[in-house]
């Protein structure tokens, strides 16, 4: 991983702006780290962040590749479900239960992420998150000898083979998602962190990078080795790639956290620092500028997970997350079933259904970079609209900007399609029809559900600065506390009214939020205004207090 200099501060000598409330000049308090209000800064004139441009995107695009064990633990299960199943001898329905408290797992974890990533810095976090996922695969390593429900069995290749016992099993799954689903959102929290509103919905694209080819990637990968050298491979693997991406990752990686580093033009405390700090302070100290320290004094305090919850009780918060996680939980739906649909429907053996997730990869970069270029046009669009001035690095001002409609103007159309994608696919299957159209239809879902996904992601960053982390939790509370709904219910769903009628059943739940989007569109600036005078005067009273 290479080196990164952040730009010289205009101010190098004294500390930047400190975090404020909604633009007001009261101060953020340690207690008030663990509080909801949303994080702003004073000083709108200084650069947002010390960091230039591409060392941003190196910054986020590292952040990415960490969030992709994410999408790598869960995806790359999926193809090897009958096969699971066969082996230690459990139903399909039973086995789709590891993927039920694996999500539900992956929901409740960011809560914790979020919380201490936002007040403790997102080095530590990470720290944390991948010494729990580096546990879980370890240990799932068990001796030669194992135990099924069908008795003892010894394999005949392998000295070391991973633990095939159901409870185990799943028990070790849930601390692998523990592990895994963090870092998506801390890396939420980078972008927040270094990258303004008018530049964030290029900088998804590096974010969202992994996360959207890994569902791609990871069950081809799991196909290989399902077929080659067994499902229970998966965990060696994983044990292997984790070692070799930590070691570059911890040596290189800055810390970013405003909290903690503010543009990041300090010097950041011992928990904090990686190479690349040593490394500007003896530039600096070459060039007779010194660095100074982090401001605010270190203190890791236990992080409060029901901050998450409190972002439900803001509407036009939860207006956004109920539509953003319903949509996208149908994905796990069409990834459970699909499997087992291919298998029965086509005659797909282990190694040809992960491909069928792979042809989303060619169209996935493009499709990133047109949404996410569509979504800083329209942020221009709306600028230029009202005579607002943009300059490059600098934090504008939200408050009486419709930064609602600017986002989803963008995300309705993939609304729309996934909606309709997801009907026509269960007829599609149901129907037998040709393997083309079911490609087609696969290709078009992953597509617009990232789109929609990332989109109204971002109109939460935006409308939460310097709570990047914890209003992502909040999504992927909703999104994976869904779809682990969904992985539970789509097979007898399936069995007992076909793959048409289900698969139309969770579109059309999906539908019944597009009225959310639509009044988030018209009122939501002026709900987004009542919030932030409640959190003014809330702030002024903590003050006087």
């Amino acid at each position: 991983m290479s080196t990164i200099a952040p730009e010289q501060s205009t101010n190098p000598t004294t500390n930047t702006t400190e975090p404020v409330v909604n633009g007001d000049t009261t101060q953020i308090d340690e207690e008030g780290i663990n509080r909801l209000p949303r994080i702003e800064y004073a000083d709108l004139d200084a650069p947002y962040s010390a960091y230039g441009l591409w060392a941003r995107r190196w910054i986020v695009l590292a952040a990415s590749t960490a969030s992709f064990f994410a999408p790598l633990s869960a995806s790359i299960y999926y193809p090897a479900l009958p096969h699971i199943a066969s082996d230690i001898g459990v139903s399909n329905s039973n086995n789709n239960l590891t993927v039920t408290t694996y999500l539900i797992v992956q929901g409740l974890a960011p809560m914790v992420t979020g919380a201490f990533s936002d007040s403790a810095g997102r080095r530590p976090a990470y720290a944390l998150y991948f010494f729990i996922y580096l546990f879980a695969n370890l240990g799932q390593i068990s001796g030669s000898q194992f135990k099924t429900s069908r008795g003892s069995v010894k394999h005949p290749d392998l000295e070391l083979m991973c633990q095939p016992d159901y409870v185990a099993l799943m028990v070790l799954r849930c601390l692998q998602s523990a592990g895994s689903s963090g870092v998506i959102a801390i890396a939420n929290g980078v972008v927040s962190d270094i990258v303004t509103p008018q530049e964030r919905g290029s900088f998804v694209a590096f974010a969202s990078l992994s996360t959207n080819i890994g569902p791609a990637i990871s069950p081809v990968i799991r196909g290989l080795l399902s077929r080659y050298l067994g499902w229970r491979w998966i965990f060696w693997f994983l044990v292997i790639y984790t070692a070799c991406f930590c070691v570059p990752f911890f040596l290189f990686f800055p810390e970013t956290c405003r909290t903690v580093m503010h543009d990041v033009s300090v010097f950041p405390p011992l928990l904090n620092r990686c190479v690349t700090d040593y490394i500007r302070r003896r530039t600096k100290q070459s060039s007779s500028v010194a660095m100074q320290p982090a401001s605010r004094k270190q203190k890791l305090c236990a992080p409060n997970p029901l901050i998450t919850l409190k972002v439900f009780t803001v509407k036009e918060t939860a207006m956004i997350i109920m539509p953003c996680g319903i949509l996208y939980s149908s994905l796990y739906a069409v990834l459970t079933g699909a499997s087992d649909a291919f298998k029965t429907k086509y005659g797909f053996d282990k190694v040809k259904v992960p491909v069928l997730r792979a042809d989303s990869i060619p169209p996935a970069p493009r499709g990133m970079y047109m949404r996410d270029t569509a979504l800083d046009w329209n942020f221009r669009r709306h600028t230029k609209r009202l005579g607002i001035p943009l300059t490059a690095n600098r934090q504008q001002e939200l408050s009486k900007f419709p930064i609602e409609t600017a986002r989803i103007q963008v995300a309705l159309p993939a609304f729309l399609f996934l909606t309709i994608s997801l009907a026509v696919y269960g007829w599609v299957i149901q129907e037998h029809y040709s393997i083309v159209g079911t490609i087609v239809l696969l290709v078009a879902m992953s597509w617009t559900n990232t789109a929609l996904f990332q989109s109204l992601n971002v109109l939460l960053v935006d409308t939460y600065p310097g709570r990047g982390a914890i209003v992502t939790a909040a999504v992927n509370l909703v999104r994976c506390d869904l779809g682990a709904a969904t992985t539970a219910v789509i097979s007898p769903m399936t069995n007992g009214i076909g793959n048409g009628w289900a698969y139309t059943f969770i579109a059309a739940i999906g539908l019944t939020t597009a009225p959310m989007l639509l009044l988030n569109m018209k009122y939501g600036m002026h709900w987004r205004a009542e919030t932030t005078d409640k959190e003014r005067r809330k702030a002024r009273k903590r003050a006087e207090h």
